[in-house]
């Protein structure tokens, strides 16, 4: 992400969300609410006009996205899916006991303000890069705050996670944690995911668990996107929003291993791929 500027990448994801709710079928996978709630976000904070949300809300729209399709197939309805298997995690793991919510690089998302009314006893928490967060804040403030939802605009290549989160009264180090870093890991260095997750671990309780999303290894040793990888990554770098890290999915106990996270198959939606991107859980 370039300084000083919102990511890109966060409104194609949230116009993309938009988009899903017009094509057939979709609506029986994206969570409830989800389509109206971002495309009244986005308008809110001034991230795209109405004229743009009502294109994109159109079925023309919708065959624009099939027709690039075939760039990497299956990416325009896998940003539902990872929605809604984060979704799930998210109540999956408030019904085991959390109390907290932490969403990483949050971009327009509104799991938070969408689920902070239903789960009045849990805390949800936002980070992301202040030039993405101080639009986004000013989309809640007009569509309505939460006092449960915590908005924090950092850097956290800037600024340590645990360093963050401390200086926020309302964060529990001890409490059971939902955390959540959808569509995040691939934008990170080599060595700042394996760093992420140990910071996680500094400011979570047992119990805790980490829904993540991620891009597997190429043969070439390159993020994996498909048969246009090369393009694919081109058009990442010069948008300014490259992807940089990626795992083969058999090396993700080893990449655990010594972190506080187990890698956990078992729990629902972990073996699916769509595509070019892998679903994954880690629980301690």
């Amino acid at each position: 992400m370039r300084n000083g500027i919102a990511s890109n990448t966060a409104r194609k994801v949230a116009l993309n969300i938009v988009t899903l709710g017009a094509k057939p079928g979709m609506q029986e996978v994206l969570p409830p609410g989800i389509v109206e709630t971002t495309a009244e976000l986005l308008v809110a904070s001034g991230a795209v006009g109405t004229i743009g949300v009502r294109w994109s809300r159109s079925r023309r729209i919708v065959a624009v996205y099939e027709a690039f399709d075939w760039m990497m197939p299956g990416q325009f309805e896998a940003l539902g899916h990872r929605k809604a298997f984060c979704e799930r995690q998210v109540r999956e793991g408030i019904d085991a006991g959390a109390t907290q919510v932490l969403v990483l690089g949050a971009g327009y998302d509104t799991l938070g303000w969408r689920l902070s009314p239903e789960f009045t006893g849990v805390n949800f928490f936002e980070i992301d890069h202040p030039a993405t967060a101080r639009l986004k804040a000013k989309g809640i403030d007009k569509m309505g705050q939460r006092s449960n939802l915590h908005l924090l605009a950092e850097d956290l290549e800037a600024h340590a996670l645990a360093d963050v989160l401390s200086a926020n009264s309302s964060w529990d180090r001890t409490a059971q944690t939902v955390v959540v870093a959808e569509g995040l890991l691939m934008y990170l260095p080599q060595s700042a995911p394996r760093e992420l997750f140990g910071q996680c671990d500094a400011v979570t309780g047992s119990g805790s668990r980490i829904a993540f999303t991620y891009i597997g290894t190429g043969a070439d040793g390159r993020p994996d996107a498909g048969s246009w990888t090369g393009l694919v990554l081109w058009i990442l770098k010069v948008s300014g929003e490259p992807w940089l890290w990626s795992i083969r999915p058999e090396e993700l106990c080893g990449f655990f291993e010594g972190s506080g996270w187990t890698d956990a198959p078992e729990l629902a939606g972990t073996a699916h791929k769509y595509g070019v991107e892998f679903l994954g859980v880690a629980t301690k």
